[in-house]
């Protein structure tokens, strides 16, 4: 007895198994490749990938959770040491600052960047000038002193208010700003044996304000000399 064709009996099974195993070799090709990427990542870069993903899904694979604050791969030693030294540096300049009455001259803050040393333009300048005063040099001693005995790349920084300035020496803010940072340099290289690629100095300007520029306070935190110890 004859089919008609167009029957349902007309099909043979198959046809889908190229999909399917394209599919499986293009999963097997991915699997792979995360694993090449891993074996080449810092430890230190899967811990903060896996904490990521922790956070975004609040549980780990077979409802293990985290428990926060606590750390999936133990710091290095150098993490450790780079931790104490900033840490003892930042109570070296502590003390320092309360026996010589630098509250309002001399801040030190722990930040992303590193430690930073944030000067007053008045601790270091006159008004309106990049020439390091002579009464800046025991606060200048005191910090070169202590770059002397890290290895920590220095950056020094210089900012302004937002106030123009405009004369033959100084254009704009960035030009007082770029003058100050670099003479910070400068005296820093005259006075202590600082290896000179550990050291760079920018000017921001009025760019990276701490606070409105709003009152006469404000302008003067802004008004400043960032010497920044990079992780």
């Amino acid at each position: 007895m004859s089919r008609k064709p167009g029957t349902e009996s007309d099909h043979e099974p198959g046809g889908g198994w190229e999909i399917v195993y394209t599919g499986f070799i293009l999963i097997l090709l991915c699997f792979f490749i995360m694993l090449s990427s891993f074996a080449t990542m810092e430890k230190s870069k899967i811990a903060q990938f896996v904490r990521s993903f922790v956070d975004a899904v609040s549980v780990l694979p077979s409802g293990s959770g985290l428990e926060q604050n606590k750390e999936i791969i133990a710091p290095s030693k150098a993490i450790i040491e780079l931790k104490e030294e900033l840490a003892s540096i930042f109570k070296e300049l502590e003390d320092f600052k309360a026996a010589n009455d630098l509250k309002s001259q001399l801040k030190i803050e722990r930040t992303d960047k590193g430690l930073t040393m944030r000067l007053a333009d008045n601790a270091l300048f006159e008004i309106g000038s990049a020439r390091i005063a002579t009464g800046a040099r025991p606060l200048l001693d005191k910090i070169g002193s202590i770059l002397v005995k890290t290895r920590l790349s220095v950056r020094i920084e210089g900012h302004t208010d937002h106030l123009p300035i405009a004369n033959d020496l100084f254009p704009s803010n960035w030009e007082l700003s770029t003058a100050r940072a670099v003479n910070v340099l400068r005296y820093l290289l005259a006075e202590f044996p600082i290896p000179t690629p550990r050291l760079s100095a920018a000017g921001y300007g009025e760019f990276q304000p701490l606070m409105p520029n709003d009152t006469a306070e404000n302008r003067a935190d802004n008004r400043r000399v960032e010497i920044v110890l990079m992780r």
